[in-house]
C-alpha cells in the first residue's frame, strides 16, 4: 500500500529550492505502511496512485501557461560565468589569448636567429627618480587606449577561428560608402594601422573618450561571446562601429546621437544605423553592464598587450606638483570610504592586530 498525502510545500517537487508556494502531491514509495497520524491522510492502491503521478507529470509538462523560475533564468554555477570574459572579472580576455601565439612567435624567432633587443627605451624607476606615465585606470590616456584597443581587434581578426557572421554586419549588404567594397574583400586582413585609422577618426569626430575605447572592447568580446560569431574582414568596421555607438550612449552624459555618426560617415544612413543598434543590443540579450572589475581587467590586460607588443606608454619624471595632485586624489578617496570601512570593521580584533600599521610621511624634496 502506498502512502498519498496532500503537504503544503514550498515549491514543485521537480526544484528543490527557490521561490514560490505550490500545491504538490508528495509520493514516498517506501513508506511505512502503518496508518497515518496525519488527519486528513488518504491511501490509495499502488496503481492508481502511479497513475496519478503520471498525470501530475504531464499536466506540469503540458498544462496551462508556465511561468519561468527566477532560478532558471541565472547562471546555474560559476563555470557559465567565468566562460565569458565581458562578465565575469577572473575569466581572461579573448584578446589577450589570441595574441599570446603570435608574442612566443615573435620571441621564438627572435632567439633563434639571435636578434637583439636593440638599445632599451624603457625608462626605469630608481631611488631618486620615480617615472610615471600619464594613463591610469580611471583616467586613461586616449591615443594610447586606442592603439591598445585596435591591436586587440587586430589579433582578434588575425588569429579568429572561423569565419561566423551575420548578415546585419556584412559589409557587403550594408556598405558604409557608396563605392562599396571589392569582390575579394573578404581574403584580405585588415593591418593594425588600418583598424586604427577607422577607430581614431571615429573618436575624434564624436569626441569621445579613452574609457569609451575599453568599453567597445568590452561589448566587442560580448557580442562575440553571446552570439557566437567571429570578426572577420567582412564585417569588422560594422561591429566596430555599433559596439562604439553602444558604448558612447552608455557611458558618455552626453551621447552621440545615430545621425551625428551618419555626419561622419557621409554614405551611411539612419535607419541603417538603429537597425544595427537594434540588432546589437538583441545580440547582446541587452546586457550592457559593465562592473568597474571587468572594467579593470580589460584595463590592465591591454597594458600587458602593449608591453608584450612593445607599444611604450610616455614616460615622466614624477614632479612634485604632479606627487601633490595625486596624493589629494588618495585623500579624497580615503575619505569617501572611510566610513565604508568603519561599518565594516568587526567590534572584536585578535592579538595579532593590536599594533597598529605604522605610516610614515613622504617627503617629496
Amino acid at each position: 500500500m502506498v502512502e498519498l498525502r496532500w503537504l503544503r510545500h514550498p515549491r514543485p517537487l521537480t526544484r528543490l529550492f527557490g521561490m514560490g508556494n505550490t500545491v504538490t502531491c508528495c509520493v514516498s514509495p517506501g513508506a511505512s505502511p502503518k496508518p497515518s497520524r496525519a488527519r486528513g491522510a488518504t491511501e490509495l492502491p499502488a496503481p492508481v496512485a502511479d497513475a496519478y503521478v503520471v498525470e501530475l507529470q504531464l499536466a506540469e509538462s503540458d498544462g496551462g501557461p508556465h511561468l519561468q523560475h527566477i532560478s532558471d533564468r541565472e547562471f546555474p554555477d560559476e563555470l557559465a560565468l567565468e566562460s565569458n570574459p565581458s562578465d565575469h572579472p577572473r575569466a581572461s580576455t579573448i584578446f589577450l589569448s589570441k595574441s599570446q601565439t603570435d608574442v612566443r612567435e615573435k620571441r621564438k624567432s627572435n632567439h633563434f636567429n639571435h636578434v637583439s633587443p636593440g638599445q632599451l627605451t624603457k625608462k626605469y624607476s630608481s631611488c631618486s627618480t620615480i617615472f610615471l606615465d600619464d594613463s591610469t585606470v580611471s583616467q586613461p590616456n586616449l591615443r594610447s587606449t586606442i592603439k591598445c584597443v585596435t591591436l586587440a581587434i587586430y589579433y582578434h581578426i588575425k588569429n579568429r577561428d572561423s569565419e561566423r557572421s551575420l548578415n546585419i554586419f556584412d559589409e557587403k549588404l550594408h556598405p558604409l560608402t557608396r563605392d562599396g567594397v571589392p569582390d575579394d574583400y573578404y581574403k584580405h586582413d585588415p593591418d593594425h594601422k588600418h583598424i586604427y585609422r577607422f577607430v581614431r577618426t571615429l573618436f575624434n569626430a564624436a569626441q569621445l573618450t579613452a574609457e569609451c575605447a575599453i568599453v567597445t572592447l568590452v561589448y566587442l568580446e560580448r557580442l562575440l561571446t553571446y552570439a557566437e560569431i567571429d570578426i572577420c574582414p567582412s564585417n569588422w568596421k560594422r561591429i566596430v562601429l555599433g559596439a562604439i555607438l553602444l558604448a558612447s550612449k552608455v557611458w558618455d552624459d552626453q551621447a552621440v546621437w545615430n545621425v551625428d555618426y551618419c555626419q561622419i560617415l557621409k554614405d551611411i544612413t539612419v535607419e541603417d544605423m538603429n537597425e544595427m543598434e537594434r540588432h546589437f543590443l538583441e545580440l547582446l540579450q541587452f546586457n550592457i553592464n559593465v562592473p568597474a572589475s571587468v572594467y579593470a581587467k580589460y584595463y590592465f590586460d591591454l597594458r600587458s598587450l602593449a608591453d608584450d607588443n612593445n607599444l611604450s606608454f610616455l614616460l615622466e619624471p614624477l614632479s612634485k606638483d604632479r606627487a601633490q595632485k595625486l596624493e589629494a586624489i588618495s585623500r579624497l578617496c580615503e575619505d569617501k570610504y572611510k566610513d565604508l570601512s568603519k561599518a565594516a570593521m568587526r567590534r572584536s580584533f585578535s592579538a595579532d592586530n593590536l599594533i597598529g600599521i605604522r605610516r610614515s610621511n613622504a617627503i617629496i624634496s
